[in-house]
């Protein structure tokens, strides 16, 4: 589906590993799977390769698809912002390039995330609230069904989080958005999405049904 959105059938795929500290080994894994798509896969290294901010804008670009690993979403948005790299995606997402990614790399793209980034660099379990680019006016909470402490966790931050809804996916499920519309895939038939919120004290837990039409996204949204 993220090859179809491009409209190309070789579109040009640029993997973004930065939340897992430029894993190599991760980036043969997506280069060998959507190599076979029929995708030119590159690789936008933060870490390892020290890049001027006119080469990276070119790499981001030049794409027709940015595809955002997981792993650490804190230590990536604060990479990303010190050297002007959310300011080139949002450049992307005006300019129509397909932007995906899974776990911190679907995080990234909404208001705010339910994210595990302290286990990274402390061992600790609790979750925190990553702010995000903001694309879409949501919190984004991803593995809500093997990582169970993410569905209380998300219970207690969403009633401190007031002014938008969080979409907690399962795995095998992904929310697609396509300018102001919005559908749920699944690979999984038993896999489920959830739009949950607090409104008036009370606490909201909804299914988001998969259908193949699209759906209005700003319904989606709304409380």
């Amino acid at each position: 589906e993220i090859i179809k959105q491009s409209g190309k059938k070789k579109p040009k795929l640029l993997f973004i590993p930065t939340a897992s500290s430029d894993s190599e080994g991760y980036f043969e894994i997506i280069k060998k799977h959507f190599s076979k798509l029929g995708c030119k896969v590159s690789v936008l290294y933060l870490i390892r390769e020290k890049q001027s901010k006119k080469e990276i804008e070119q790499k981001i670009l030049s794409s027709d698809i940015i595809y955002v690993g997981g792993g650490n979403t804190l230590a990536m948005m604060t990479l990303w912002r010190k050297i002007g790299v959310d300011k080139i995606l949002k450049k992307a997402h005006k300019k129509g390039i397909v932007l995906s990614g899974l776990s911190a790399g679907a995080i990234c793209w909404f208001e705010s995330g339910n994210s595990d980034s302290r286990k990274f660099t402390s061992g600790s379990n609790k979750l925190i609230k990553v702010t995000s680019l903001g694309f879409i006016k949501a919190l984004c909470c991803p593995h809500y069904d093997v990582e169970t402490h993410r569905q209380k966790d998300l219970k207690r931050m969403m009633e401190t989080t007031p002014k938008i809804v969080s979409i907690a996916l399962e795995n095998c499920t992904a929310l697609e958005v396509v300018g102001d519309k919005y559908r749920i895939l699944k690979s999984k038939p038993t896999a489920c999405a959830y739009k949950i919120f607090w409104k008036k004290g009370i606490f909201h837990k909804e299914k988001i049904y998969s259908k193949k039409e699209f759906t209005s996204l700003d319904e989606l949204l709304k409380k």
